[in-house]
C-alpha cells in the first residue's frame, strides 16, 4: 500500500490570506520553470522576477533571502 499526504492533511486551519497569497506566488514562480531555492528568491529574467517582484515581502517587510522563505515555511510548516 503507497502512503501520501492528503494535501492540508497536517494542517490544524484553514490557511491565512497571506499565505493563500504565498503560496499563489510560489506556484507562479515555479510555473515558469524554476525548481530551486536560489530561482524563488532571486530574479530570472525579464519575464520572471521571482518571489521578491511578486509583491509579497518577507516577514520582517525586507526582501526575501534563502534564509528568510526556509525559516518563513518552517513557521508556517509548524
Amino acid at each position: 500500500m503507497d502512503r501520501y499526504l492528503v494535501i492540508n492533511q497536517a494542517r490544524t486551519a484553514d490557511p491565512t490570506p497571506y499565505e493563500i497569497k504565498l503560496a499563489k506566488a510560489i506556484e507562479a514562480v515555479f510555473g515558469s520553470g524554476v525548481h530551486d531555492l536560489d530561482g524563488l528568491v532571486h530574479d530570472l529574467d525579464g519575464l520572471v522576477r521571482g518571489l521578491n517582484a511578486s509583491g509579497i515581502h518577507a516577514p520582517d517587510a525586507q526582501e526575501w533571502t534563502a534564509q528568510s522563505f526556509t525559516a518563513e515555511m518552517r513557521r508556517i510548516g509548524a
